[in-house]
């Protein structure tokens, strides 16, 4: 019997060693595991986590005041550090200091980069923070805001950039309304849609919603969408209803918006995984997640989902849109549902969406990691190409004598275009403009090792705010470029156009990544100014 045990183990390993991407630990211990996940223009990584979590592993500066709260049921007197801000380049990891609750709450970057970060729980119900990110050794820390604040109490919301610049931040528990930032006069808007989805577990919390290339939002929850005018507060739409059981918190699935090109007159939404209803309210961790995805293009006013399964069934994965336009689907576990001790089977296989090849093809399984990644784990985008995976704590506290341990330790992923056999088709950005106007034609000049043979793309790729599977405010826009021209410097020179209006690509940092042949270059950042 042991024969074939053997020459099952070796077969695995074989089948795993030639399975696509690669794995790297940057980090053994991050001091805290990041609920919260989001790049800065300055290409460092703000992790968050929430304060009433009792000790970190990480203290704060000795020159920064321990933070007091007389009714945190833990520390009164905390020491401790709750955020920090990563290098990637050279991993290096610097305390942040954060005074008020932060636990599921939801943020987004405004049109000057800084961070905005909204709501969570307790003294943070209300609350408003910023993050104006710095150079890598720069001293930029946490501000909370005194002289506004949130006019509901957001706990599980979404927040989203507007083509104004300004923020909508949709939901939250116990909240059927949405609102925004700078807060307007009208405070808090009703939304009944968020009340109607709602059911016994809460499947409404954490609404996935994308911002369409006409302005409006697609806002989803539960197993329904609507098609939201948040100019004049109008539903105009109700989608078909999702197969598959619950889709969000605490059954969450995941979400993206594909690329957005060509005349960006299509906006097609996924939406992948989730649990089955009641594993949540009966914690059945053992209960298996669903596999299904439903695609829909939400520009077509009778546009129908189109479902298909996942190789894996899987809860609490992250959704990573990546330069190339493939979305990579990371994280999560097998079965169970969202919340403290409630997941189990960690989902280690990556898998890679291609949403251009046709239905039954679509999904690739990639190089399994060796980490759980599970409650409260981010995956996001890095300039560099790689993904970076934090997180994941399914207790209360930190624990670390448990199956699934709190996770302090950092790691990236390497898609396939990262492959050394591919190193000579990658492009470097030599010249691109800091800025650009919505609409405006400009140039950039790339290098290759070989030569190049097909279009070279530009494509913009926003910094979302990553949490509980959701990255919310993610987009890719692919830019329209003439063919490369060979410059008389040994480059090649690409016009591009800037998107054409602000629904498109609302204004603010986005990373632009040069791709050739599937092969994108490291980024860099570009602002968009309407």
């Amino acid at each position: 019997m042991a024969c074939p045990l053997l020459f099952i183990a070796l077969f695995l390993s074989f089948t795993n060693a030639q399975l696509p991407g690669t794995w790297e630990l940057l980090v053994s211990n991050a001091g805290i595991a990041s609920m919260h996940t989001a790049v800065t223009r300055f290409n460092t990584v703000v992790l968050l986590d929430r304060t009433n979590i009792g000790p970190s592993k990480i203290l704060l500066p000795k020159h920064k005041p321990c933070r007091h709260d007389n009714n945190d049921a833990i520390l009164k007197r905390d020491c401790y550090a709750h955020s920090v801000l990563l290098d990637p380049q050279t991993n290096h990891i610097r305390p942040l200091m954060i005074l008020t609750d932060t636990w599921c709450s939801s943020g987004q970057f405004l049109p000057d980069g800084t961070l905005l970060q909204t709501g969570g729980d307790i003294d943070g119900l209300k609350k408003i923070r910023k993050f104006e990110p710095c150079e890598v050794y720069g001293v930029c820390d946490w501000v909370e805001l005194d002289d506004v604040a949130l006019t509901a109490g957001r706990w599980y919301a979404t927040n989203q950039i507007l083509p104004d610049g300004t923020v909508i931040i949709v939901g939250g528990r116990g909240e059927s309304s949405v609102e925004y930032y700078p807060p307007r006069k009208d405070g808090a808007v009703l939304l009944p849609f968020l009340a109607d989805v709602e059911d016994k577990q809460m499947d409404n919390l954490y609404p996935y919603v994308h911002l369409l290339p006409n302005g409006h939002l697609f806002i989803f929850a539960n197993n329904k969408a609507i098609l939201y005018d948040h100019e004049i507060n109008i539903v105009i739409r109700v989608y078909p209803v999702l197969d598959g059981g619950p889709r969000n918190y605490p059954s969450a699935g995941s979400s993206a918006m594909l690329a957005l090109y060509g005349d960006y007159s299509t906006a097609v939404i996924v939406i992948c995984g989730g649990a089955e209803f009641g594993a949540f309210i009966h914690t059945s961790t053992d209960t298996p997640a669903h596999g299904s995805c439903g695609r829909i293009d939400a520009m077509l006013p009778d546009g129908g989902w189109e479902m298909e399964d996942m190789p894996f069934g899987r809860i609490m994965g992250d959704m990573v849109m990546l330069p190339t336009g493939e979305v990579l689907i990371i994280n999560g576990a097998q079965a169970g549902s969202q919340g403290f001790e409630k997941g189990s089977n960690p989902c280690l296989n990556p898998v890679l969406y291609r949403p251009d090849q046709p239905v039954g093809l679509r999904f690739m399984v990639l190089n399994p990691g060796t980490v759980p990644r599970m409650y409260h784990s981010t995956a996001n985008l890095l300039p560099d190409g790689r993904v970076l995976l934090a997180g994941s704590n399914p207790h209360y506290l930190y624990k670390f004598n448990a199956a699934y341990p709190t996770e302090l330790r950092i790691e990236a992923f390497s898609p396939e275009y990262l492959s050394l056999d591919r190193a000579n088709l990658r492009p470097k950005i030599v010249e691109i403009p800091e800025k650009v106007s919505i609409g405006e034609a400009f140039d950039i000049i790339v290098t290759v090792d070989l030569p190049v043979v097909g279009i070279i793309e530009l494509n913009l790729a926003s910094a979302p705010f990553a949490t509980h599977s959701f990255s919310q405010g993610q987009r890719l826009v692919k830019l329209n470029v003439d063919p490369s021209t060979p410059d008389d410097k040994g480059g090649y020179r690409v016009r591009c156009r800037a998107p054409p209006r602000s629904e498109v690509a609302p204004p603010g940092y986005y990373m632009a990544f040069a791709v050739n042949q599937g092969v994108p270059s490291v980024a860099r950042w570009i602002q968009i100014i309407s």
